[in-house]
C-alpha cells in the first residue's frame, strides 16, 4: 500500500470546523477530497469556507480538488482510498457509521477516525476488516497546527499507519506515531498532565488562572516552539532535570478527579465561549478578537517553524 497524493481519493466524513480543515491539509498536498455533509445548511458554507483558507494557505491552485457530497450513497466508493472521520464526538454514532464504511468502501481503502478520545480498537470493535482501521487525530485548527497524530489499534496493520504516515507527511502535516491504543492518545495525554496540576494550584490558592496561562506563554510554553520536553533537558542537563524531578514529583498532583474550579463550572454551565463564561467571561467582541489574535498567533509561530516543516509538492 502506497499513497501517492495526487493519486489518492480522501473522502472526509463530517463537514463541520474539524472536517473542513481536514479536507483543506489532504487537497493542499494534491488529493481529490470529497466532504461529505448530511446538514444542507452547512454544506452550502463549505465552498466559500474551502476558497477562504485555500487562499489563505496559499494552495488556491487545488481548490479545485475539493467538493462536496450529502450523504454516503453519493459517493462513488470504488475510487475512494481513505476515508476519515469528523463526526461528533459518541461512540455508538462512530460504531455505526465505521460499520457502514466496511461495506461501502473497498476492501484496500483505509478507514481512518479523527476522534479525541476514543480509542480506535473501540469504534471497530466486531467489525471484520480492523487490521485496516486506524486513529488518524488532527488538532485545531488543523490547516494551521502541523502535528497530527497516527494511532495504532491492537488489531491495525503497521502497513496501513506507515502508509499513512507518509500520506500526511506529503501533505505538509508532522505525524507522530501511538503505537498503544489508549484513551487521550499521546498530546492530549500530555496535555491533561499539565491542566490538572495546573488547576489543582488554582484549587489550592497557590495561583491564578490568569498568572498560570503567563507562565505558560511566556514561560517554558514559549520555548517549546523551539524544542520539545527530552530535547529540552538535554539543553539543560539531565542531572539537573533529575535534581528537580526527584523534589518536584512527589508533591504532584495525582487525583483521579478533576478539579473544583474546572468542575464547578461545568455544573454551572459556564463552558467557555460557547456559553459566553468559562475560566475567563466572553462578549461577541471580545471572543471574535481573540480567535482573531489566536490564529494570528498560530500563523506567526508557523512562520518561525516552516523550515522544519516537510515540504509540500
Amino acid at each position: 500500500m502506497l499513497f501517492t497524493p495526487s493519486e489518492t481519493k480522501v473522502v472526509i466524513v463530517g463537514g463541520g470546523t474539524m472536517g473542513a480543515d481536514v479536507a483543506a491539509v489532504c487537497a493542499r498536498g494534491g488529493c481529490a477530497v470529497q466532504v461529505l455533509e448530511p446538514t444542507t445548511e452547512r454544506r452550502a458554507l463549505l465552498p466559500d469556507y474551502f476558497a477562504n483558507t485555500m487562499i489563505d494557505l496559499g494552495y488556491e491552485h487545488r481548490l479545485h480538488l475539493l467538493s462536496t457530497a450529502g450523504s454516503l450513497e453519493e459517493v462513488d466508493w470504488s475510487e475512494v482510498d481513505l476515508v476519515i472521520e469528523c463526526v461528533p464526538e459518541r461512540l455508538d454514532i462512530k460504531q455505526e457509521l465505521f460499520a457502514k464504511l466496511e461495506k461501502y468502501a473497498k476492501p484496500e481503502a483505509v478507514l481512518a477516525s479523527n476522534s479525541t478520545s476514543f480509542p480506535i480498537s473501540d469504534i471497530s470493535a466486531g467489525l471484520k476488516t480492523a487490521a485496516r482501521m486506524i486513529g488518524l487525530h488532527f488538532f485545531m485548527p488543523a490547516h494551521l497546527v502541523p502535528c497530527v497524530e497516527v494511532v495504532y489499534g491492537t488489531k491495525t496493520s503497521p502497513m496501513v499507519g506507515e502508509s499513512l504516515s507518509r500520506l500526511m507527511t506529503a501533505c505538509g502535516m508532522v505525524p507522530v506515531t501511538v503505537k498503544k491504543d489508549l484513551p487521550g492518545f499521546l498530546a492530549n495525554r500530555l496535555q491533561h498532565a499539565l491542566s490538572r496540576e495546573a488547576f489543582a494550584m488554582v484549587d489550592a490558592g497557590i495561583a491564578s488562572l490568569e498568572d498560570i496561562d503567563r507562565a505558560v506563554r511566556f514561560g517554558f510554553g514559549f520555548r517549546y516552539i523551539a524544542a520539545g520536553p527530552a530535547m529540552q533537558r538535554d539543553h539543560a542537563g539531565l542531572d539537573v532535570h533529575g535534581a528537580g524531578g526527584a523534589t518536584i514529583y512527589p508533591t504532584l498532583n495525582n487525583s483521579p478527579d478533576i478539579a473544583k474550579c474546572l468542575s464547578d463550572r461545568i455544573a454551572s454551565g459556564k463552558l467557555g465561549m460557547k456559553t459566553g463564561e468559562g475560566f475567563y467571561a466572553w462578549t461577541a467582541e471580545t471572543m471574535k478578537a481573540e480567535r482573531e489574535r489566536y490564529q494570528e498567533a498560530l500563523r506567526e509561530g508557523l512562520k518561525i517553524i516552516q523550515k522544519d516543516l516537510p515540504e509540500i509538492k
